[in-house]
């Protein structure tokens, strides 16, 4: 049964819009469904178990482009990324077998992340299953424990309404990677049915709980010495608006973190990211908002130093799921984070003390400054071998205000969080909590799709570059023009260091020195060149942006120059 809905359109009882029956093979209902999804590029690696989705994004008026890439990997992190960039899923189809496990990492990264991405994966045919065919795989077991969904469509008839499940899936809060995987028989198979599109189904209810923000407003009015915390799901939620609002509105003092980096924009008086030792060691509230209680906050432990007591914490995140379980927060709520964050604005305003933290975010502000006064001192030295600071130095004037940063690598990436503030939300992308190696050169070809007009610059370790440096074979098939900036210090620097440290030795921690990547590039039809003079990192930035292709700007740095790191992540 089913009744008209205001559109025009008719949603049958489980409120999916009804469009009439549709023919077609099972590749033409799951790319149908993924367009009305807004898919707008199908990532991928060609694999006979998947060609009819080619089919109907190339014969089909889906909307949707075809991008090959050279290993399933770079598919699935560009896919992540898609959805990074533009909080809607993006879209990786994987063949059978090897090709859905090579894409796990991946997954497993968006899994962490909150990243809304769908896996479409090849099946052997069920009509053969059992029996040993090619690629014979039950991948549904291997992805569950690391997706939001996971499931195999049970018939060609199921496709269209397993595709429009993956995808509502991976775009509800608290987003992240859905898989489905399709039999190859039933993909080829031709079948009538009825297409869902996005928005079809009911929608959760996520109203901020109104108990929990008055608890909250009161220890913020209460507080002295509070600290914002603004993680990547503020910007997945679509919050940046309301958290800056409440920023400005309350004068609280904020440290972003992952992709919430650039909703308090650089040079905000607000922002004090680089003080952030002394805000979180001498903070007596600090309000976690969008991220999880992991090691890169001290695991929910703030406050205590000099003998202060330990910090009150709230913890704020965009679903249940999300909230902390051992760190025991003072008030701990979920809702849409734009809701909440206005609700709480809304409630400390209401309360008859109205707070003043000016001297505190003061004292705070004076110590990014002088932070940054050290920096400055950095970003000029003339060191042989190049002090990585040095790159950074001569980087940071040349990006333009939407420039999209991709951090791939482990201390040159960490020298980036360092001294990069974004100055827009939404545009920089790193690994995250999983710290993944490799995602880089997928993340660059989702950003330079994403973002046409704006600069796209990839930061690379050497050691990371091993991971996917093939694909600037991608980069330069599909016209995709990126700024690859490598900081080569001939080793594993995030190994090498802690193991001298731990041992007073380091074994396999070394790579060969001053390898010519920039020459792979070339040989892959980009450009580039290597550089071992301070002096000349500037104009071979300049070369890079100018160039109109992929270029790699290769740095000869200082192995000895290891990034000053307070945790290890364990």
């Amino acid at each position: 049964m089913s009744q008209k809905h205001p559109a025009g359109h008719d949603r049958d009882e489980r409120g999916i819009e009804e469009r009439g029956p549709v023919a077609g093979h099972g590749g033409s209902h799951a790319t149908a469904v993924a367009a009305a999804h807004g898919v707008r590029t199908m990532f991928t690696l060609s694999g006979a178990h998947v060609f009819p989705m080619y089919d109907a994004a190339e014969k089909e008026d889906h909307g949707i482009s075809l991008l090959d890439v050279r290993h399933e990997q770079t598919a699935a992190f560009a896919a992540e990324a898609t959805g990074k960039l533009t909080r809607s899923p993006g879209l990786a189809v994987l063949t059978a077998g090897p090709g859905v496990t090579n894409g796990i990492s991946a997954i497993s990264q968006a899994s962490f992340s909150g990243a809304p991405m769908v896996v479409i994966g090849g099946r052997a045919p069920a009509g053969r299953w059992g029996t040993g065919s090619l690629q014979e795989f039950d991948h549904v077991p291997l992805v569950e424990s690391v997706t939001v969904s996971a499931e195999t469509a049970r018939d060609t008839a199921d496709i269209a309404d397993a595709t429009h499940r993956a995808f509502t899936a991976a775009r509800s809060a608290h987003r992240g990677p859905a898989f489905l995987d399709v039999h190859m028989d039933h993909f080829f198979d031709q079948c009538e049915s009825v297409r869902p599109g996005p928005g079809s189904g009911p929608t959760p209810d996520r109203a901020p709980d109104t108990d929990a923000i008055d608890r909250i407003a009161d220890l913020v009015v209460g507080a002295h010495r509070p600290v914002l915390v603004l993680g990547s799901d503020v910007w997945a939620d679509g919050a940046e608006v309301a958290a800056l609002r409440c920023v400005e509105s309350l004068g609280l003092p904020a440290i972003p973190n992952g992709m919430g980096r650039g909703v308090v924009p650089a040079g905000h008086a607000l922002l004090v990211s680089k003080a952030r030792g002394m805000a979180f060691g001498n903070a007596d509230l600090v309000v976690v908002v969008g991220t999880p209680l992991d090691f890169r906050l001290g695991y929910g432990v703030f406050g205590g130093k000099d003998g202060a007591d330990p910090a009150t914490v709230v913890h704020i995140a965009d679903s249940e799921g999300q909230l902390s379980r051992h760190a025991s927060p003072a008030v701990a709520t979920a809702g849409d984070l734009g809701q909440v964050l206005d609700a709480l604005t809304e409630a400390v305003h209401r309360r008859s003390t109205t707070p003043d933290w000016g001297g505190w975010a003061r004292s705070l502000r004076e110590k990014a400054d002088a932070t940054h006064a050290a920096d400055l001192e950095l970003f000029s030295a003339s060191a042989d071998p190049i002090h990585p600071a040095r790159i950074y130095g001569e980087l940071l004037p040349r990006l333009e205000e939407d420039a999209v940063v991709i951090g791939d690598g482990g201390d040159f990436v960490s020298f980036a969080g360092k001294f990069i503030e974004p100055a827009r939300p939404g545009n920089w992308l790193d690994p995250g909590p999983f710290g993944c190696l490799g995602a880089g050169l997928g993340a660059a070809i989702a950003a330079r799709i994403a973002r046409p007009s704006s600069q796209v610059v990839l930061l690379l370790g050497d050691g990371a570059a091993g991971f996917s440096l093939i694909d600037v074979d991608t980069l330069v098939r599909h016209n995709l023009p990126v700024v690859m900036v490598m900081g080569n210090n001939g080793a594993w620097g995030l190994e090498k260091g802690p193991m001298q440290m731990l041992y007073g030795y380091d074994v396999i921690a070394d790579l060969a020195p001053r390898t010519r990547y920039d020459e792979v590039v070339r040989a892959l039809g980009g450009a580039g060149e290597m550089v071992t003079d301070p002096a000349q990192i500037g104009p071979a930035l300049d070369r890079a942006f100018a160039s109109g292709v992929p270029y790699l700007v290769n740095i000869v740095t200082d192995v000895e120059a290891g990034y000053p790191r307070s945790t290890f992540g364990v």
